[in-house]
């Protein structure tokens, strides 16, 4: 028997055609690492910086000028879209590197998260799908990297900021790690 029904197995394969999806979803389907750094003496407080539009977002996170313009002001986790062929994990570990000029740390996860929505950017769109790996890791307070991409990077209290302040929905993130937003 053939099933009716369609899973998320991407493949071209004919063999397995009729239970395949040969294309990406309609809305999209993006595939992200989030590092969730906290604070060692606050650890309700994650480290979140609001993006330099001068700063190669489109290599650093697969962001467009349009969509930094868009997100700049608000807080953001350190975070990218995965590059094809890469794993969460080294996903993770380039954005330590890049976005935060760290070495390689130990980090806990991944926490996988999914969530299907329609985009603020395209309200009829019938549902973007995000798969969302979740990293763990903590610094000290006076360990706070600079690095080019942010205008301003540091610890944000998460019990204390509201939801309006964040970002590119990286509140839905917060929450699903566990960290309250008013």
């Amino acid at each position: 028997m053939t099933t009716d029904r369609t899973f998320c197995r991407f493949s071209k394969s004919p063999a397995t055609a009729s239970f395949n999806v040969t294309e990406i979803p309609e809305a999209g389907l993006c595939l992200s690492s989030f590092v969730l750094l906290t604070s060692e003496e606050h650890p309700r407080s994650v480290l979140m910086g609001h993006m330099d539009p001068r700063a190669p977002w489109d290599h650093l996170g697969a962001l467009d000028p349009s969509r930094v313009e868009a997100h700049r002001h608000g807080w953001m986790l350190p975070s990218s879209h995965l590059l094809y062929g890469e794993s969460p994990a080294a996903g993770a570990e380039r954005i330590v590197q890049e976005q935060l000029g760290l070495a390689p740390r130990p980090l806990q996860g991944p926490q996988v998260v999914s969530e299907l929505y329609a985009p603020a950017r395209f309200p009829d769109s019938k549902g973007h799908w995000d798969l969302e790996f979740l990293f763990r890791g903590s610094l000290p307070e006076g360990a706070v990297p600079r690095n080019e991409a942010w205008t301003e990077l540091r610890f944000v209290d998460t019990a204390r900021v509201a939801r309006k302040e964040i970002a590119r929905s990286h509140e839905d993130v917060l929450a699903s790690a566990g960290f309250a937003i008013p």
